[in-house]
């Protein structure tokens, strides 16, 4: 599928074991330009020597950049390393850097390639499925802060996103589930139907059923693009994407990012975000019902435990979408359906909390 963007459009390619095929999608890539593969030490152990040798089968001068993974190292410090590596390898502005690997993986390639001598190009192969649904396509990149997540970055679009759903295959279980949270939110946020067959095929979606798994990798990866393509920069829609984060990334800081994995704080934050929609009235009980049992039913998480109020506004107050003493959060007003609530000042969002969230 194409995600349309004017002269920055690229095409997203989904299929099931064929990674092999990848270099008849990079025609656009010249054999005489130098790649970088950005890789984790798991993905590469896995995959890093086949997908190099499929490169240079082709002819592609390529070499490794192997980041220890994980959210510690998706930082500045990484990012600098990889500049080291690629100017040591002789990058220049005609050349490309190879994303491959989850969603950290992903975010921080993407701002080494947005950022390296101003910009070069770069394609995104996931491996997750957080990855596959949602991070690698967009053009969202960034690193974090120590103030907070995502605090530097830059929309910068891939020149191609090259899905194979049999990444998922060897994904440890707690890694896989926790990539449903961002399926389950495209059900939330826009399409009824998609979060129906969610409910109806939850046992083979669990069991990792192939036909299920290109069902729904490709379903979010077509409202991605509509979005996308209608709000590159998230100056409108694009926003609703945010369903659960501004809550999760609450909740991943106030962790030390050690005790839920991003897809499990999103989750939470959903259960949170339609709660608050129940409190302002703008959910049906029965709908907040369904949303809660289709998280729980794929294993994932709906309580933070003990919470500070205090402390959850505090960490959402430097999230990049609290705004002027008001906290910006994405509400679903009806299963399919959901609005940005930007009404919602601190002192209000806390006595709330306090009053309803206390477990």
């Amino acid at each position: 599928m194409r995600v349309e963007l004017g002269e920055r459009s690229y095409d997203i390619c989904i299929g099931d074991g064929w990674l092999p095929q990848l270099t008849q999608f990079l025609s656009f890539i010249p054999h005489t330009s130098e790649i970088i593969m950005i890789t984790d030490q798991n993905v590469f152990d896995l995959y890093g020597p086949r997908t190099l040798e499929i490169l240079q089968s082709a002819g592609y001068k390529v070499e490794a950049a192997v980041i220890a993974g994980g959210e510690s190292c998706k930082n500045l410090d990484t990012v600098a390393s990889l500049y080291k590596q690629m100017i040591s390898q002789g990058l220049d502005r005609k050349s490309t850097v190879v994303a491959l690997g989850g969603g950290i993986v992903g975010d921080i390639a993407g701002f080494a390639a947005a950022t390296y001598m101003r910009g070069i190009g770069y394609i995104q192969i996931p491996t997750t499925v957080l990855a596959q649904v949602d991070s690698s396509v967009g053009g969202k990149t960034g690193v974090n802060l120590s103030q907070g997540k995502n605090l530097v970055g830059a929309f910068y679009q891939p020149g191609l996103v090259f899905v194979d759903v049999a990444f998922i295959d060897t994904l440890l279980e707690r890694e896989y589930l926790t990539g449903l949270a961002e399926v389950i939110k495209y059900g939330i946020i826009w399409d009824k139907d998609f979060f129906i067959y969610l409910e109806d095929h939850m046992d083979k979606i669990k069991s990792r059923d192939s036909e299920c798994l290109m069902h729904i990798v490709t379903r979010c990866c077509e409202i991605k693009a509509e979005i996308v393509s209608q709000d590159e920069k998230e100056s409108g829609m694009r926003g609703l994407l945010n369903l659960g984060h501004t809550f999760g990334h609450a909740f991943e800081a106030m962790t030390n990012y050690e005790k839920f994995t991003h897809g499990e704080a999103v989750a939470i934050g959903m259960i949170y975000a339609a709660r608050l929609a129940h409190h302002l009235e703008l959910i049906s009980s029965l709908d907040l019902n369904r949303i809660t049992d289709l998280i729980k039913g794929f294993g994932l998480p709906i309580h933070f435990g003990s919470l500070d109020s205090q402390e959850v506004v505090v960490q959402m107050r430097k999230d990049k979408k609290s705004v002027g003493g008001k906290i910006q959060v994405v509400l679903p007003t009806a299963i399919g359906r959901s609005q940005m609530y930007d009404d919602m000042s601190e002192s209000k969002l806390a006595s709330i909390l306090a009053a309803d969230f206390s477990s």
